[in-house]
């Protein structure tokens, strides 16, 4: 199969599909059309998540707030997964969430020999939507027939497609841990990372840090901790851990964004309340 993902809307993604279909039958299965615009690190985040859920496949993800310059169209194998995006780091953590983990994972990058492209301004029709395709057709039977040797083997036989050197990646902050002379955390500065289409915060804070707790501080508000929204009435704020594994600050049949005055890159400190968190 072929994933598409962008932040494109309507109608853009069809154009995309038109020229897929021009050079493979292969199935194609939207990701998603809505990410938030313009931002790779969004875009990063929830591939990461999503992608390692699909069998080996195609992935192309174009959220390219650089299309029209000298940004290269980058190709990335992980394992038996193949890539397609610009670099701009969007690729990197998806690709080594693909290949099984952060540390010495099995991926190769490649830059893409672009000509000329028909439009500087979508390059997802005419240039990441074609790569993507033609890769898939050179995997007789697809990538999870072929596998990680005859998925590189593939690759390595494209004329277009050269070693990159030194793709962008993008790096998600670490949170800083505050803990008390027994180890146990007591406070924690993250950074919202993404808000979902629900208004749900996710942070950068693990979840272990605060499972088990049953109050804690959000900058200052005293929030309860809970497994499933419905363990607070509706329009009250709550702390939990989301699907992702991250902590989130969210609203029962709400918004946690507005409740917290929460935006994407702000920092968020919780503070458990006179109890480790």
């Amino acid at each position: 199969m072929i994933t598409l993902t962008s932040d494109f809307g309507s109608p853009y993604p069809a154009a995309m599909k038109g020229v897929v279909r021009r050079h493979t039958d292969a199935e194609m299965i939207d990701v998603a059309h809505d990410l938030p615009r313009g931002d790779p690190r969004a875009a990063a985040f929830w591939l990461r998540f999503v992608l390692p859920e699909f069998p080996p496949a195609v992935h192309c993800a174009v959220v390219d707030p650089g299309v029209g310059t000298d940004r290269d169209a980058l190709v990335v194998r992980a394992g038996a997964h193949v890539l397609v995006a610009p670099d701009n780091g969007l690729a990197m953590p998806p690709a080594r969430a693909l290949a099984g983990g952060d540390a010495g994972a099995e991926t190769e990058a490649f830059v893409v020999d672009v000509e000329e492209p028909a439009s500087q301004t979508f390059h997802g029709r005419d240039v990441f939507a074609p790569v993507a395709a033609r890769i898939r057709a050179a995997l007789d039977g697809g990538p999870a027939a072929a596998g990680p040797e005859g998925v590189a083997a593939a690759l390595d036989a494209m004329d277009e497609l050269s070693p990159a050197a030194d793709p962008v990646d993008i790096a998600f902050p670490e949170p800083t841990v505050e803990r008390d002379d027994d180890g146990d955390p007591v406070a924690v500065d993250g950074e919202v990372l993404v808000i979902d289409r629900f208004g749900n915060v996710v942070t950068n804070v693990p979840g272990e840090l605060v499972r088990g707790s049953d109050w804690i501080r959000v900058d200052g508000e005293l929030t309860p901790v809970a497994e499933t929204f419905g363990a607070v009435e509706p329009g009250d704020r709550l702390v939990t851990v989301g699907s992702h594994g991250y902590v989130e600050c969210d609203v029962n049949d709400g918004r946690g964004d507005g409740a917290f005055d929460l935006r994407p890159g702000d920092e968020v400190r919780l503070v458990g309340d006179n109890v480790s968190i």
